[in-house]
């Protein structure tokens, strides 16, 4: 430190409310440092899910209805999600890039196509 700052014996307090607090000051020798993560099998041990009534969700009965939701096409050529339909080949189809694509395929492939997704539909 610079000479006039010890001569004039000033008083720094120990912390400033502006600076981060340094580890060893908030984690004292021998705490935990980080969140502590339990399992599921840890919570349903801590939590009495005999206790609760059997209708009731939790984490051990995890059952949902059915969505009430359309499901999301899903272009079969990319992975995206795809609002649009070929009418001559029946695949999804993303952008106009990808229905480029779709109308090179030979027949074969489309077929293939269709397979995967369980639509057996008979190309004329």
């Amino acid at each position: 430190m610079e000479q006039e700052v010890i001569d004039s014996e000033m008083v720094l307090p120990t912390h400033l409310s502006f600076k981060k607090i340094q580890m060893y000051e908030k984690y004292p020798k021998g705490q935990a440092r980080g969140r502590h993560w339990k399992h599921l099998k840890q919570i349903i041990q801590a939590e009495n899910y005999q206790n609760y009534p059997a209708d009731e969700p939790n984490y051990v009965n995890i059952e949902s209805p059915p969505s009430m939701h359309p499901r999301k096409q899903i272009c079969d050529i990319t992975g995206y999600e795809a609002p649009y339909s070929d009418p001559r080949t029946h695949l999804r189809y993303a952008n106009t890039e990808v229905f480029k694509v779709i109308r090179s395929l030979p027949n074969e492939y489309v077929q293939r196509y269709l397979a995967l997704r369980n639509a057996a539909v008979v190309l004329k």
